[in-house]
């Protein structure tokens, strides 16, 4: 699918209300990207934008990047280190079912706000927010593109 086409598709503000809402229950933070370019291993790519989009630099190493390739039809969930830690490969995997099973019915948000609320669920139950003490939102909420 092209980028243009698939962009148009997604209901922005939905999705960011979902890593808003997701962030708004952890000290973890979460990311869409849409990438323009096609590639063969969504997961190294992913790697790449996380790098480049700041992501390893979070306090407790705690941030979820879903990453879409439509020109690729393909996409990855990797979480930094922190994250990665108490989940594992397998939850990721989970993830990435499941935005398949939407992505498949062209259902593009459906998939990703669904996969934004699971991710959130992992960190408020590993990294939740701390009673009284005030969270700072470390990356921006938004869809980025390349």
């Amino acid at each position: 699918m092209k980028v243009q086409p698939f962009l148009q598709q997604l209901d922005h503000d939905r999705i960011v209300e979902a890593i808003r809402v997701a962030e708004l229950r952890s000290r973890g933070e979460v990311r869409v990207h849409v990438s323009s370019q096609s590639v063969e291993d969504p997961e190294k790519a992913a790697a790449a934008q996380f790098e480049k989009l700041g992501m390893a630099k979070t306090g407790e190493r705690n941030g979820v990047l879903i990453y879409v390739a439509p020109k690729s039809q393909k996409f990855a969930v990797i979480g930094d280190a922190g994250i990665h830690e108490k989940c594992g490969v397998p939850f990721w995997r989970e993830l990435v079912e499941a935005i398949g099973l939407d992505f498949r019915q062209g259902q593009f948000t459906d998939g990703l706000v669904k996969a934004i609320g699971r991710a959130g669920d992992a960190l408020a139950a590993h990294f939740p927010r701390q009673a009284g003490v005030a969270d700072t939102n470390e990356l921006p909420d938004e869809v980025t593109e390349d």
